[in-house]
């Protein structure tokens, strides 16, 4: 049949289409752009005034961990993402030199200060954590843990796994007068643990958005898997900073303009006392005492006139 007759027969071919369910469309997490050291080139900017991160640079962030210098074996290490956040499997939990700071892969002074694992609940790997939480406990490390029944309660957990982190951090650092550093682990490091790094990465940071998270913990990370669920969960977690920045912003943009704006000794309008719906009765209003019988007063508000009268 010829094409101009079949269009005509069959409109709905006349378009490119397919049979399958319908699903949104995917996110695509282009590779990070390379430097002239072809080590991936990612820059970052402390969001949070914490001054427990004061003395943490950024610099040369990714030159411990470069793609190309990625074996197979790395799977089953830890490896740092931040100076002071660590991303690895369950083993890395129980490596006690690798806890303890002895094995090169903790940079500077000290080991790991605390551990947090993201767990499903009620599986047989929650029981196998238990025994690697007990390990660290032992070493004198904190030990947090996340009970998830699935993937998609990651973020809701979201906010209270930033929250740990930060907390843990904020403590050490009053403590000692030094940064700490916290390892994020789930039974791979791969999915679970890796979806917390990153809203980690987004809630700390004002230019990382969901994609340059997950390409963040890639480069440092090669085996971190981001599936389609998962890209979209952190896609929705990254909608919903943003619209708390935004709403922070125009909340302290009209809190500067009251103050500004307001006279010296005049009240704004965060104090400034609202307006009572009764007339104060000493309050000496000439001609206005009787205003509503005057406008109202001979006025009929029927919903219809008789007739038979």
């Amino acid at each position: 049949m010829p094409s101009d007759l079949e269009t005509f027969s069959y409109p709905h071919k006349a378009a490119a289409y397919s049979y399958r369910v319908p699903t949104p469309p995917r996110i695509v997490v282009p590779p990070p752009a390379l430097n002239s050291d072809a080590l991936p080139e990612i820059s970052l900017l402390a969001f949070r005034s914490t001054n427990f991160l004061d003395s943490v640079d950024y610099n040369n962030l990714i030159t411990q961990n470069a793609l190309l210098e990625w074996t197979y074996e790395r799977r089953r290490e830890a490896q740092m993402v931040l100076p002071y956040l660590y991303l690895g499997p369950m083993t890395a939990a129980k490596d006690v030199p690798f806890l303890r700071g002895q094995a090169g892969h903790v940079p500077d002074q000290g080991g790991i200060t605390m551990v947090l694992g993201v767990r499903q609940r009620h599986s047989f790997e929650s029981k196998l954590m238990n025994g690697v939480l007990r390990k660290a406990q032992e070493m004198g490390i904190e030990c947090r843990t996340v009970d998830l029944a699935s993937n998609q309660d990651l973020i809701h957990s979201f906010p209270e796994t930033t929250a740990l982190i930060n907390d843990h951090l904020a403590r050490h650092f009053h403590i000692s007068g030094q940064v700490g550093k916290v390892l994020v682990f789930c039974e791979s490091g791969n999915e679970r643990s890796a979806g917390v790094v990153a809203a980690y990465l987004m809630e700390m940071h004002t230019d990382v958005d969901f994609i340059k998270a997950m390409q963040l913990v890639q480069a440092q990370r090669f085996c971190a898997n981001f599936d389609d669920a998962m890209k979209r969960l952190l896609q929705g977690y990254w909608d919903i900073l943003r619209a708390k920045r935004q709403v922070a912003a125009v909340e302290a943009a009209s809190a500067r303009a009251d103050t500004t704006a307001a006279p010296a000794g005049m009240p704004t309008n965060a104090n400034r006392p609202k307006r009572s719906l009764q007339r104060d009765e000493d309050e000496d209003m000439e001609g206005m005492t009787d205003d509503d019988v005057e406008r109202f007063g001979g006025r009929s508000f029927a919903p219809f006139m008789d007739h038979s009268l």
